[in-house]
């Protein structure tokens, strides 16, 4: 019956969507058209749509809670559990394994859009009640594509008669605590950019874009982009361990599907702080909400489609991809046409000199616009050719040299950001205040070029400019009292030294890393970096639903003490594969990464070795990145709160 409840409560809760969006387009265009006319029935009809959202988005949370149950409880007479659970699987994957499919991941996907619509509905008090109905709308709308897609073509609580005696089990590949963490993570993200969606088409109905609007849509947007940043960084850690390649970004499909929707946020971010803070930016605010949205559903379509292989793809149903397409075409054309339509209702904002802080922002949006349009057609084209009948691939090469040149044009810019007035600004006084953070620059490419050996143009220019923008980052605090410094303000600061340590991570990574391919004997020692590794033995290990070779190999780094490690060829029955496991010893300096391959019959086994200097720096930028953004949240909704609690104390005085 927990399926039942599950599908009765997923109907339920489209059936508020129709209602929600119903009384939201009748409500609005009635205020539109004559707002004296009728205003008792008027006023009914809109104040309906707010506990119509949230009961939507309760139901839709119930919903997602009822596929979880069934998977706890390894009903395998439910054909998605049958096809991706075992009931010998470990708690923690029969919990995650919930989304770790299809169906299961669009439900999660649309339970989180449905508990979002609720929250704006609770906590949105600051516009006006037309704009805020229409934003119901708009997000009732969003909903509605998805409820009907999952109750029409990918439903999670269709019934298998017979009833196997147990399931096929979970990819291999998705047993792992990141399973529980990344995906969820990426989808509040997603989430997130819908809702800045939604704020941006209610405000073009309402005609009512203007600050109010932009301090209305910036949590949500910061919200969408701290969680987007914490899943792409823990996606990317999850598969340089879990998949044993050794490397830590593939320019796959699926990876560029989620780093589009990253680069739109970010874009859309610095946008709209200048639009609620400064009234400029009106109309690129808007379009840059349109297009974070549409990465986000192009994103959807790559993974979902069936167009793509990859170890990231969930579908591989071209009639689903059909389906989203047809969403896809929907939501991206009714919000480009209603872009068209209302942006001549948006006034224009303040003006603002070209060497300003504005000015900044604009050329940081500008080159993260090419940074997605290159990503975007070097992930696409290569589908558009398949579809004519010629096989292509654009790998990292394309995108290394065609992103590489910009995205640190965009670090250079970002330098310069903070360190600019609003307004008004002189290039002389930019200079003056970028002499220490040049100098850093310099020093670092000297130091480089002098002790570093060969290394190639673009880590030697990344390492430089991320010593520049380390310092640059800090600009800010200069003769300020930090105590008294506003939170926001840390948060920028802590976002951008995150930036600047994955930078050179990146870059010393690219630079500096060895790799070892051996066909190794017992007892035979083998070189990488500045360590030596020696195979003494593999023995059998049996683990809760796998079995494996494990590896015992010695490490040292020059005469010192030696270590162990223990990488894994693992074996699973449900479903039959074989995984390797690596096994890395991190330092202050780096990481040395090892993978078991196969034994060749002749006593020989072959490893897979790099020494990775200094890239866990990657990672701990991208945490910093998103602790930087959580500041950034916490102090904009505190400054938000108290400017509220005053005009409310003034207004009863």
């Amino acid at each position: 019956m927990i399926a039942e409840f599950g599908l009765a409560a997923l109907w339920l809760a489209a059936a508020l969507a129709v209602m929600q969006l119903a009384f939201a387009a009748i409500g609005v265009r009635r205020v539109m058209a004559a707002p004296q006319a009728d205003s008792g029935l008027t006023a009914d009809i809109l104040g309906a749509v707010r506990p119509i959202a949230i009961v939507q988005g309760l139901l839709a949370v119930l919903a997602m809670a009822a596929l979880i149950a069934v998977f706890l409880r390894s009903d395998m007479s439910v054909l998605l559990v049958a096809e991706n659970s075992h009931s010998e699987k470990p708690l923690l994957y029969k919990f995650a394994g919930a989304w770790g499919n299809h169906e299961g991941s669009m439900l999660l996907w649309v339970a989180i859009l449905g508990l979002a619509g609720g929250a704006v509905a609770v906590f949105e008090r600051t516009l006006p009640r037309v704009t805020l109905v229409a934003t119901l709308g708009a997000q009732a709308a969003i909903a509605l594509g998805f409820y009907a897609f999952l109750l029409f073509a990918s439903n999670p609580f269709a019934r298998l008669d017979p009833v196997p005696a147990d399931g096929q089990g979970l990819n291999p590949l998705l047993q792992d605590p990141g399973l529980a963490f990344h995906p969820p993570t990426l989808y509040i993200g997603y989430v997130g950019i819908s809702v800045a969606f939604s704020f941006a088409v209610g405000a073009l109905v309402a005609g009512d874009v203007g600050p109010a609007f932009a301090r209305a849509m910036r949590p949500w947007v910061l919200g969408a982009w701290i969680f987007l940043t914490l899943g792409i960084t823990a996606g990317s850690y999850w598969a340089y361990y879990e998949l044993g390649w050794g490397g830590w970004w593939f320019w796959d499909p699926v990876e560029n599907a989620s780093l589009m929707p990253w680069l739109a946020a970010t874009a859309l971010l610095h946008s709209v702080s200048v639009l609620a803070t400064r009234d400029g930016l009106r109309a690129w605010t808007v379009m840059l909400a349109v297009v974070a949205f549409s990465m986000s559903m192009i994103g959807t379509f790559l993974v979902r489609s069936g167009i793509l292989t990859s170890v990231h793809a969930f579908a591989v149903d071209p009639s689903r991809g059909t389906f989203i397409l047809a969403l896809l075409v929907l939501y991206i054309g009714g919000a480009l046409a209603l872009f068209a339509t209302r942006i001549g209702t948006v006034r224009v904002g303040t003006t603002f000199d070209p060497v300003s802080r504005e000015g900044a922002l604009v050329a940081n949006n500008l080159l993260l616009s090419v940074i997605l349009g290159v990503v975007l057609i070097g992930t696409l084209y290569p589908i558009v050719a398949a579809g004519f009948g010629v096989q292509l691939s654009v790998g990292p090469p394309f995108f290394d040299k065609a992103v590489g040149p910009v995205a640190l044009a965009l670090v250079a810019v970002m330098a310069a950001g903070p360190l600019l007035r609003w307004r008004r600004d002189g290039a002389r006084a930019l200079m003056r205040r970028l002499a220490v953070p040049g100098a850093a620059a310099v020093a670092t490419l000297g130091a480089v070029l002098a002790f570093g050996g060969r290394v190639g143009p673009l880590p030697l220019l990344g390492m430089a400019l991320a010593a520049g923008l380390a310092l640059a980052s800090v600009a800010p605090l200069w003769g300020r009292h930090l105590t008294r410094t506003p939170l926001f303000t840390w948060g920028m600061v802590v976002a951008h030294l995150g930036i600047a340590v994955s930078l050179a991570g990146m870059a010393s990574e690219s630079a500096f890393s060895s790799q070892t391919l051996a066909a190794a004997r017992m007892g035979e020692p083998q070189r990488v970096g500045p360590f030596t590794v020696t195979l003494d033995g593999i023995t059998p290990r049996i683990g809760p639903n796998w079995s494996a070779l494990e590896a015992h190999l010695s490490a040292r780094r020059g005469g010192g003490v030696p270590f162990v490690l223990r990488p894994q060829s693992r074996f699973f029955a449900n479903p039959v594969t074989t995984t390797s496991e690596s096994a890395i010893a991190t330092m202050f300096d780096g990481q040395l990464y090892t993978v078991l391959g196969q034994m060749d019959g002749r006593g020989r086994v072959q490893l897979r070795l790099w020494w990775k200097p200094f890239v866990t720096l990657i990672w701990l930028g991208g945490v910093l990145v998103a602790l930087g953004g959580t500041l950034s949240l916490i102090g904009r909704v505190l400054r938000e709160w108290r400017v509220r609690r005053r005009t409310d104390q003034e207004a009863r005085a």
